[in-house]
C-alpha cells in the first residue's frame, strides 16, 4: 500500500513538473508564416485548365507515318497552372508539355507525336495530365485512321 501510494506521488510530480513549459513557446514563427502564405493561396482556388480542343483528329495516315501536333492549354484561374506529367496510353505516342508554370490568363502548347508503324486501321489515344486543378487529371485524345501498307 505504502508502495502503491509512494508510486503514485511520484508520477503525479513529474506531471506537474514537466508541465512548466508554455506550449505557445513552442511554435516555430517560420511554420506559421509558411502556413499563412499556403492558405491565402489556397483562398484563391485551384488553377483552371481550358483547352483549345480536346481531340485532335489526324484525319487518314499511311502505316509508317509520324504525324505532329499541338494543344493550345490555358489557365483561367487565380493561381499558377502546374502540369507535373503527361503520359500517353501507348508508346507509339510521345507527349511534350511546359515545365513551367503558366501563369493566370497566359497559355502553353502541349505538343504530341504518334508513330503509326505497326498500327493499322482506326486508332484513338489518349495523353493523360496530371495537373494542380479540382480534377487533378485532364486527358486529350487523338484519333484517327492508319491504312497498312501493301
Amino acid at each position: 500500500m505504502i508502495k502503491n501510494s509512494i508510486v503514485g506521488f511520484l508520477l503525479l510530480s513529474l506531471a506537474f513538473v514537466s508541465c512548466k513549459e508554455n506550449a505557445s513557446s513552442k511554435i516555430d514563427s517560420t511554420n506559421l508564416e509558411t502556413a499563412k502564405e499556403r492558405d491565402a493561396k489556397m483562398s484563391l482556388g485551384s488553377a483552371i485548365i481550358e483547352f483549345d480542343k480536346n481531340e485532335f483528329d489526324f484525319g487518314t495516315i499511311n502505316e509508317g507515318d509520324v504525324v505532329e501536333g499541338a494543344f493550345k492549354v490555358a489557365n483561367k484561374g487565380k493561381t499558377d497552372l502546374i502540369i507535373t506529367d503527361a503520359s500517353a496510353s501507348c508508346g507509339c505516342t510521345v507527349p511534350e508539355w511546359p515545365k513551367d508554370a503558366i501563369k493566370p490568363g497566359d497559355s502553353a502548347i502541349i505538343k504530341f507525336s504518334f508513330n503509326s508503324r505497326g498500327k493499322r486501321g482506326k486508332q484513338s489515344k489518349t495523353i493523360t495530365l496530371k495537373t494542380n486543378t479540382a480534377n487533378v487529371t485532364e486527358t486529350l485524345r487523338i484519333a484517327g485512321t492508319v491504312t497498312p501498307k501493301s
